[in-house]
């Protein structure tokens, strides 16, 4: 697995897209109405191969931004990618591994090898590393809104859409009284709330309430780079702990389970640093018996793609956050767009690499700018 004949990189492209939602999302940290993504293109051996950087444009969710994903690939991540053929996934980690953080910034690229190498392969992305499922149960989450009424219209409409879990975020005066009027229309619905670091370990009384809801799990209640707090808090709640945030890479994953920080884990490729770390992950939470489910980031079709792909692996057990294209863009950037059936389940796809097309007209008309690395230096475009 992973393995591949050395491949020489020719050229790491940074495009830089602004994309609308459909409708802003909310959560503690502030309120999003678009997106400005970066795509990851890279050219090799007649290849081509996409991912996409998580990060936002500030930093709330996480300390990486725009701004320094494309600092930290421009001068550092791109020029080391470059200077040789590369054998497989272990040697771009190796080569990046002497720079500190940025793992959303390093993930653009690994995503976007990956999927250049499973196109040499003529392999899907699923394929390639391991994937066994076909199709996969998504849930959808749904950012904090201005009323009860508005939550209560979401979660119905996503259920006629039939996601298979819903999930909302949550935040100090907007939990209980919420949850009791979701639990009053609807007893029965699996459901998850998504706390985003906005709660203290000195909140643990308030949020033993969350334990009348029957939850499936009350998602990073408590600081984003904790641990220790997390298994105090942990051990007086019923309702299943699961961490996002905390999760930073295999090492943290590790020690989040040693410690008993949590009962689940919400991994993200895009956030953990790419596939290198995510497999890791991956392996260990499974080898633990500690069920898995994939996030989202706002993100575009490439990195849905992604997610999609990292979803198939057989550790992956409980429905999550990938949700249709038309949920967060009336147009997506990809042939065809991500849809969810009514079952709730997203079809793995078989094509090589990503399995689905780049709409590149509509790329296009939707980039801010672009910049190209190569050996012989760097070019700018700027639309």
């Amino acid at each position: 697995m992973l393995r591949i004949p050395p491949l020489r990189i020719d050229a790491v492209e940074l495009r830089l897209l602004r994309m609308d939602l459909v409708e802003p999302f909310e959560t503690s940290f502030g309120r999003v109405g678009s997106r400005r993504i970066v795509l990851v293109r890279i050219e090799g051996e007649g290849l081509e191969g996409w991912g996409e950087i998580v990060a936002g444009d500030e930093p709330l969710y996480s300390y990486e931004t725009v701004g320094t994903a494309v600092h930290a690939v421009r001068d550092y991540f791109a020029p080391a990618m470059l200077r040789a053929p590369l054998q497989d996934l272990a040697e771009l980690a190796e080569r990046l591994a002497p720079f500190r953080g940025h793992p959303m910034a390093r993930a653009g690229l690994e995503l976007a090898f990956v999927d250049l190498a499973a196109r040499s392969k003529e392999q899907s992305i699923s394929s390639f590393i391991g994937g066994v499922q076909a199709r996969i149960p998504v849930g959808v989450s749904l950012g904090i809104q201005a009323d009860v009424a508005g939550v209560l219209e979401r979660i119905e409409r996503s259920l006629r859409l039939g996601y298979r879990r819903i999930k909302i975020k949550i935040k100090p005066g907007w939990d209980v009284e919420v949850l009791a009027e979701v639990r009053r229309r609807h007893p029965d619905i699996p459901l998850s709330v998504d706390a985003n670091a906005s709660y203290a370990l000195s909140d643990r009384e308030h949020l033993k309430k969350l334990d009348a809801f029957g939850l499936l799990m009350l998602e990073q209640p408590l600081e984003h780079d904790d641990l220790i707090d997390h298994a105090a808090l942990r051990r007086g709640l019923s309702t299943p702990i699961c961490l996002d945030e905390s999760i930073t890479g295999a090492r943290a994953a590790r020690q989040a389970l040693e410690l008993g920080s949590c009962d689940i884990v919400n991994l993200k490729v895009g956030r953990v640093g790419g596939y290198s770390q995510a497999l890791a992950i991956h392996e260990i939470c499974r080898s633990s018996g500690v069920p898995l489910w994939c996030g989202g980031m706002l993100e575009s079709g490439v990195g849905r793609a992604h997610n999609i792909a990292l979803a198939s692996l057989p550790g992956f057990t409980l429905p999550g956050d990938i949700s249709a294209s038309r949920r967060y863009f009336a147009r997506d950037i990809i042939v065809p767009e991500v849809e969810v059936s009514p079952e709730g389940m997203v079809e793995v796809p078989l094509a090589p690499g990503l399995g689905f097309e780049i709409d590149r007209e509509y790329v296009a008309a939707v980039t801010e700018s672009v910049e190209r690395f190569t050996l012989r230096g760097k070019t700018v475009s700027v639309s």
